[in-house]
């Protein structure tokens, strides 16, 4: 179960709190953050091209929009990039000691996104979804650490991760005007001691892939919630996956080195790839 496999290094870099891997099928390039250090990051595997993009703010999540440019996930709401790199707040909340964390797009094109406290006060958090046109409605109020969110390859399961909790949760979506999402229920439990679930992906055979904070892992949990694999790492703080390369077939990590001082290993803040790791899905651009 356990396994060790080739782990290359796609750009080296000392992010302090690396997250959020996403492939922009459009532009053919991968897109993470650094949350803390306010930076958009893009890594192109074909031609080895980087960008960097300033925020003014703590940046949780960036994705890529239907239009061009990105949606991301800041510390008083949602702003979006044009394809020009002019900014715009599409829904601005500023809430003293709050910031946004991880975030995803919905197969119907709305963007999922999540907020947690600085200090990390249970319940301080929420969960919501945005529409294109800045809509905004609150799904889950009391979150601590909003992180990974996912879906089924037919739409129809959502996957969440309120880190503290140490679970995957699912939910089921249906409704034809519009998602219905109910029935939260566990998927799978990581036990103590084996790290706190991060950031997640889905895979084409409906797979769930977790990112285990202090965990030095990714694990890959089957359909049924059933443990299928782990990827052992040599970092403490994987904090996020993605599948992303022409054919989706390559399994990106972000990590991080906040905390970890002058123990921080070499690869900590990095953005790492296993390439051939599995056949991922292709991820739809924000409607917005």
């Amino acid at each position: 179960m356990s396994t060790r496999p080739s782990l290359e290094i796609a750009v080296r870099a000392s992010a302090l709190l690396g997250e959020g891997p996403t492939w922009d099928a459009a532009a053919r390039r991968l897109i993470w953050v650094d949350i803390l250090s306010s930076r958009v990051h893009t890594y192109d595997p074909a031609t080895g091209r980087r960008t960097t993009l300033a925020t003014e703010q703590h940046v949780g999540a960036a994705k890529p929009r239907a239009g061009g440019g990105l949606v991301v996930n800041l510390r008083d709401g949602i702003g979006m990039y044009g394809a020009d790199g002019g900014f715009d707040w599409l829904l601005r909340e500023a809430v003293p000691g709050r910031r946004g964390n991880d975030a995803a797009v919905a197969p119907d094109g709305a963007l999922w996104a999540g907020t947690m406290r600085y200090d990390e006060t249970a319940g301080g958090g929420t969960l919501s979804r945005i529409g294109a046109d800045g809509s905004a409605a609150e799904f889950l109020p009391e979150v601590t650490v909003s992180n990974g969110i996912g879906w089924s390859p037919d739409g129809r399961l959502m996957y969440y991760i309120d880190t503290p909790t140490r679970r995957i949760d699912v939910f089921d979506v249906d409704g034809a005007d519009g998602p219905v999402v109910a029935s939260r229920r566990p998927f799978a439990e990581v036990e103590k001691g084996a790290g706190f679930p991060d950031g997640l992906c889905v895979d084409a055979d409906g797979a769930v892939w977790v990112a285990l904070w202090d965990g030095a892992a990714i694990r890959r949990y089957v359909p049924d919630g059933t443990l299928d694999r782990v990827v052992e790492l040599p970092f403490p703080r994987p904090t996020a996956c993605a599948f992303g390369g022409a054919d989706l077939t390559d399994l990106y990590l972000t990590s991080a080195r906040a905390g970890l001082g002058a123990f921080a290993p070499p690869l900590a803040g990095s953005l790492l790839v296993i390439e051939g790791a599995g056949q991922g899905l292709a991820q739809p651009a924000f409607a917005g």
